[in-house]
């Protein structure tokens, strides 16, 4: 059973804690924990201490091979595949129950693993995976095939069938609730699965496979194979027996998946890419709260968030006031210990992540852009870790790089906007359509430039809206597909007609 909440509310109590807890070292196929099949091992570091956590298997191409096998034979088998949509409910329900006991433990795990804050992994993310599995449990048995409207004297029967395997690729921002997204709709629709988390971040997902198993889902349906030995993503993305694959990351990673398929058997391949989201506030928007917001979603998770607000675009004529009240908010974003209760923004994944946000800050300022708050790495007190300054670009044009490319890191730039129909374009002039929002008291406007915006998801005077019920993802570079939702399931099955004359 899981700890009592109130005894682990200090910075004390989880350190404690972090000593004591076993680290998953072992890739998961056929329901056992497995090494390397070369013995190849890749140190997982705790990006805010840099020390050591585990020397997890390196997988490579034959282990990918033979995980494949499992997981195809174990499909055909149809222990999975064909089991009874209620038997399959009640496993997965099941599972759900375990994450939701070990919860304290899975939230310790990702913030080692990640760097995020535990205030954020204990409250958001392992009751986001908990409620995710459940609710697409719940959804199984209620989705029903269609009876289509044929001529007299035949009936044309429309199943929904599983796609087969399915490769799920998962990033290193938000390694936990974007397994449960992937994992959730593709185990419910009767896929197997093999899961490929991203080689910096691959403890919570070995811990929730062994749950699954625990729950009770058959062996080999769901596998997990951590490290990246000699392309070992790129060797899934080409294998001809995987029948489909879904992948959050990079858009020049997920361009990469989409050749493969096409070199390959043309699995099915969707994608949560990359974003550039336009967070803006007109003259009449309550300024407290859209400047309090606009700092949430600058600088929540270090900005390593693809949905984050990084340009913010506000009206000329408060353009000045708002920029003053977010830096007023951006002072409680500052970095601290991840296990810490009262932290806000936890570490930067690595070194490399760090480099690259101060390239981009570099350029900001050549290309002519004003800093007016951060800019600089974080040495935290007695540690190696990765840490960065919450950093704020005043008079920013929307051509510079720093409003064109994803940084990935706690960096927002502010341009200003004359109208709605500016706001509009400069939020469109971009590659990406992944999120937003618009803050304004007038519906009117409000609607019209939430409208009038291409993206997957806007809010109006709120950011990072929405929950399980509403379907996720972007527009142009991304990526397409959904994940969340009814709508993700269509993701993970194929239609079949079977026809009849009589």
């Amino acid at each position: 059973m899981s700890e009592n909440q109130t005894s682990l509310n200090s910075c004390a109590a989880w350190t404690e804690k972090a000593s004591q807890i076993t680290i998953p070292a072992h890739s998961w196929v056929n329901g056992k924990p497995v090494a390397a099949l070369s013995g190849a091992t890749q140190t997982c570091f705790n990006p805010a201490t840099g020390a050591v956590l585990a020397e997890l298997p390196d997988n490579a191409p034959e282990d990918a091979d033979a995980a494949v096998r499992v997981a195809r034979h174990t499909f055909n088998s149809g222990v999975w595949s064909a089991m009874a949509p209620k038997d399959r409910k009640r496993i997965l329900l099941r599972w759900a129950d375990l994450i939701e006991q070990h919860q304290h433990e899975i939230a310790l795990l990702e913030t080692l693993d990640v760097g995020k804050p535990i205030s954020d992994t204990l409250n958001i993310d392992a009751p986001s995976a908990v409620n995710t599995i459940r609710w697409t449990a719940e959804a199984i048995d209620k989705i029903y095939g269609e009876i289509a409207p044929t001529a007299a004297g035949t009936l044309a029967l429309i199943q929904r069938l599983p796609l087969g395997v399915v490769l799920a690729i998962v990033p290193w921002n938000f390694p936990l609730s974007t397994t449960a997204w992937k994992l959730a709709p593709a185990l419910a629709a009767g896929n197997s699965v093999i899961l490929k988390p991203d080689p910096k971040t691959p403890l919570t997902a070995l811990k929730l496979a062994a749950l699954a198993t625990e729950a009770g889902l058959p062996d080999g349906v769901l596998n997990v194979l951590p490290g990246d030995g000699i392309n070992l993503g790129q060797h899934l993305s080409l294998h001809p027996d995987i029948d489909g694959q879904t992948f959050t990351g990079s858009t020049a990673v997920g361009k990469l998946l989409m050749q493969y398929a096409g070199q390959s058997n043309l699995k099915r391949t969707f994608l949560e890419l990359g974003g550039k989201s336009a967070n803006i506030v007109f003259a009449d928007a309550d300024l407290d709260k859209a400047a309090l917001w606009a700092a949430v979603a600058g600088f929540y998770n270090c900005g390593q968030t693809c949905t984050a607000g990084t340009r913010l675009l506000v009206q000329q004529s408060v353009y000045d006031e708002v920029i003053e009240r977010v830096i007023e908010n951006s002072q409680s974003w500052t970095p601290g210990n991840p296990l810490d209760p009262d932290t806000r923004m936890g570490a930067v994944i690595d070194q490399n992540q760090i480099n690259t946000i101060q390239k981009y800050i570099q350029i900001g300022q050549q290309e002519g852009a004003r800093l007016v708050l951060g800019g600089k790495p974080v040495a935290d007190s007695g540690a190696n870790g990765c840490f960065h300054q919450a950093t704020l670009f005043a008079d920013v044009d929307n051509n510079m790089t720093i409003a064109q490319e994803e940084i990935f890191g706690p960096v927002v730039s502010a341009i200003p906007f004359k109208d709605a129909a500016d706001a509009i374009r400069i939020a469109n002039d971009s590659r990406y359509g992944l999120a937003g929002a618009v803050w304004s008291q007038n519906i009117s406007t409000a609607l019209s430039v939430a409208n009038g915006v291409r993206t997957g998801t806007m809010g109006v005077n709120n950011y990072f809206g929405g929950d399980i019920t509403v379907p996720f993802g972007g527009f142009g570079e991304s990526g397409n597909g959904r994940d969340k939702s009814l709508h993700a399931l269509n993701d993970y099955s194929e239609l079949k007609t079977t026809w009849i004359e009589y």
